[in-house]
């Protein structure tokens, strides 16, 4: 009974570990990535595609989780909001996670191998910018970047998948997420600025300072450019516009209202928000391309 109990508690860390219960993150890294795979396969992406890259985002989200725990056990047991996670709380040890986390990611790269070969030789970079982003908040303020390239890297495998090549659209959408990412992440640092600062954890929130509601503006105003470029690239109809205009327009309240609300509520509200942007382009990218 002891050992069944240990091991319960066990897999109950491991969820923790990789947030098997909340999976927004999944999502915010799915959206891109469909959004590529639509348009790169003319509205009808194959079945066998729409199961690799849903699974493969499942995997490596959930594996970015358990990677981004084992470089801040440290640092999180000394801020409010994560001390209760699985390694600072002692529930895990980190052999454990390094364990999860190449478990995670050799499932990714087994689903990957179904791929053509240009698709699996761009996984490596995914990987890489994966297990690099938790070490930028070391050394930069914009560690939020290296989360967008490494969220948005999904669109520019996608597209491979379809075409075996890499073209300027996918491009553009790897460009829109990073911008996207930097702004709905600083949004979530705003809920950690302080045990930030007095740690030496460095963020887009501190860099932009004052300024932090005019940069995420100016964010999503790129957002928007850069999916409309790509609209026009791949010859886009106004479903497709009215759609980023929509989001844009969702962006810019979310901005409104983190501003009006500036704690932790406000901050977390705003984040979470993104999903439904990020749904709300996918939509109308379906529609446009069948409508």
């Amino acid at each position: 009974m002891r050992q069944t109990a240990l091991t319960i508690r066990k897999l109950v860390a491991a969820g923790s570990l990789v947030r098997i219960s909340r999976q927004y993150g999944t999502l915010l890294v799915l959206c891109p990535t469909l959004w590529s795979l639509v348009l790169a396969s003319g509205g009808k992406p194959p079945l066998r595609l729409l199961v690799i890259f849903i699974l493969g985002t499942f995997l490596m989200r959930s594996a970015g989780c358990a990677i981004n725990d084992i470089a801040d056990r440290r640092f999180d047991g000394r801020v409010e909001r994560t001390r209760s996670r699985p390694l600072p709380s002692g529930e895990l040890t980190t052999a454990e996670a390094v364990f999860i986390f190449l478990s995670l990611s050799a499932l990714a790269f087994i689903l990957v191998l179904f791929l053509n070969r240009l698709t699996i030789l761009l996984s490596f970079i995914g990987m890489a910018l994966a297990v690099a982003y938790p070490f930028v908040k070391r050394v930069s303020h914009w560690p939020q970047a290296v989360l967008g390239m490494a969220f948005g890297w999904g669109a520019v495998m996608a597209w491979s998948a379809v075409n075996n090549s890499v073209g300027i659209v996918p491009l553009l959408i790897f460009g829109a997420n990073i911008l996207w990412s930097t702004a709905y992440d600083t949004i979530y640092a705003l809920m950690d600025i302080e045990d930030d600062l007095r740690i030496g954890i460095k963020s887009t929130a501190i860099l932009f300072g004052d300024k932090v509601y005019a940069a995420l503006a100016a964010l999503y105003w790129g957002v928007a450019v850069l999916l409309a470029v790509a609209g026009l690239f791949h010859g886009a109809g106004m479903i497709y516009y009215a759609g980023a205009v929509a989001a844009l327009i969702a962006h810019l309240v979310v901005v409104y209202e983190v501003r009006l609300n500036p704690g932790t509520q406000g901050a977390w509200r705003g984040f979470l928000l993104n999903v439904w942007t990020g749904a709300l382009m996918l939509a109308a990218i379906i529609m446009d391309a069948h409508l």
